[in-house]
């Protein structure tokens, strides 16, 4: 049984517009009255409310970032008082300290309302069985996956990150149609399930996963040990509610992204000028909605790129492209610029291997930089080939990003899988000895 749809209503880019207008204006001034860092920051940019009359005005607003965030700390962007804040979540913070967000109760009923339009959009009926693998807590992924699941009418397995024993327990018991969790921890989950032979014991037909990047070799392997039918890439972070706001729909041709809900810019991470529609930049995001801590212009650090033409599904909501790395992933080798979803993209091209790959940097002695690539053989391979397969690595490598690499092949399964983000680059060029 399907329930009543999660869908926004409208069908025109006029109307669109029109919602996004009314949003901006209310957002603008709501942060501006509410909010003292926001008023602090339009006072000195000489911005006030009334300036927004159109979308072309949102362009006269300051940038916000990942800085404010921290510098504001521990509640950032506050725009309601205390006792209107019903929870709090915080990113997994890498460096300095969290980045907490706080929420009323109509930013949850929001997100649970957009994180049940993930579910339809993925095609999911009341009769699914979806099991929850992220983490709870501080972390938005595990209460937003439940949250949205409840709010659909699909059946809740809330199991979190914990074991692959667990998990295919309960996969096999509960008859578990639908998986949601990082990409790294699909993957992990996907060769237990083949290496204990139980995947004509499941009833896995699709799969849910985002938290990071992933590449197009892993996903296939993914779809290959399950069986499952659709995998569905779905963005999200702490500072835009979480995950949910947004799903890649069953044409796999995009992301398509919630824009009822926030305003996406995406625009050159150097010059902060819009690129043109196709082509690659940051994703700069401005809530409409949002009461706790609006987002005005937030850079998200979040490469991607829009994709202009409408979408084979039929949806009228527009679309982004999968994330193609953060501007802060860049790393420098030998002067040239490289993300790691360019490498990614070279090594899905190459048959033969599997999709776990690491990137490792050193300097040596003599003052150059050297990159060694590792990358595991396919699954049942053997080392007979390593020397040709690594030759041909290293030369594609070298033709689409521009650089020497060596590439050192090593057996399936040796690299690290885990129930959180994996790491691919290792820069240990900075490191003493």
């Amino acid at each position: 049984m399907m329930p009543a749809s999660f869908m926004p209503t409208f069908t025109t880019q006029e109307e669109l517009e029109a919602i996004q207008l009314k949003g901006l204006k209310w957002t603008v001034q709501h942060a501006y009255y509410n909010s003292p860092f926001y008023r602090r920051r339009f006072d000195e940019h000489g911005v006030k409310p009334e300036d927004i009359k159109s979308l072309d005005d949102l362009k006269r607003l300051p940038f916000t970032t990942a800085d404010d965030l921290q510098a504001g700390y521990p509640f950032p962007l506050r725009a309601v008082p205390f006792e209107k804040i019903v929870r709090i979540h915080a990113s997994s913070g890498t460096t300095g300290k969290r980045k907490i967000m706080c929420y009323t109760q109509k930013d949850i009923d929001d997100w649970a309302l957009m994180f049940a339009r993930c579910f339809e959009m993925a095609g999911l009926t009341r009769e699914d069985r979806v099991q929850i693998a992220v983490g709870y807590g501080l972390w938005t992924a595990g209460v937003g996956f439940q949250l949205g699941c409840e709010r659909f009418g699909a059946m809740a397995v809330p199991v979190g990150p914990s074991s692959s024993e667990i998990h295919c327990q309960m996969l096999v018991d509960l008859q578990t149609t639908v998986f949601c969790s990082t990409a790294s921890m699909a993957l992990l989950i996907a060769e237990e399930i083949e290496r204990r032979g139980i995947r004509d014991k499941i009833a896995l037909k699709k799969i849910i996963f985002g938290a990071e990047r992933h590449s197009r070799r892993m996903r296939q392997r993914i779809q290959e040990l399950t069986g499952a039918e659709h995998l569905f890439d779905i963005p999200g972070m702490t500072e835009l509610y979480g995950p949910g706001t947004g799903l890649e729909c069953m044409a796999h041709q995009g992301i398509h992204y919630w824009a009822d809900f926030y305003i996406l810019e995406i625009l050159d991470p150097e010059t902060l000028e819009p690129v043109p529609p196709g082509e690659i930049g940051e994703m700069v995001v401005t809530t409409l909605r949002k009461e706790g801590a609006p987002l005005i212009r937030y850079r998200t650090r979040d490469l991607t790129r829009l994709i202009p033409e409408p979408c084979p599904c039929g949806n009228p909501l527009p679309r982004h492209d999968h994330l193609l790395g953060r501007s802060d992933d860049m790393f420098i080798f030998r002067a040239v610029n490289i993300y790691p979803g360019q490498i990614d993209y070279v090594l899905s091209q190459i048959p033969g291997i599997g999709s776990e790959y690491q990137v490792h940097l050193y300097h040596r002695e003599d003052g150059r930089d050297v990159m060694v690539i590792k990358v595991e053989r396919a699954m049942g391979a053997g080392p007979e080939g390593d020397a040709e397969l690594a030759e041909k690595i290293a030369q594609a490598i070298r033709r689409h990003i521009l650089v020497r690499a060596s590439v050192e092949i090593v057996d399936y399964g040796t690299l690290p899988r885990t129930d959180r983000k994996s790491k691919r680059v290792f820069d240990h060029r900075n490191m003493n000895g």
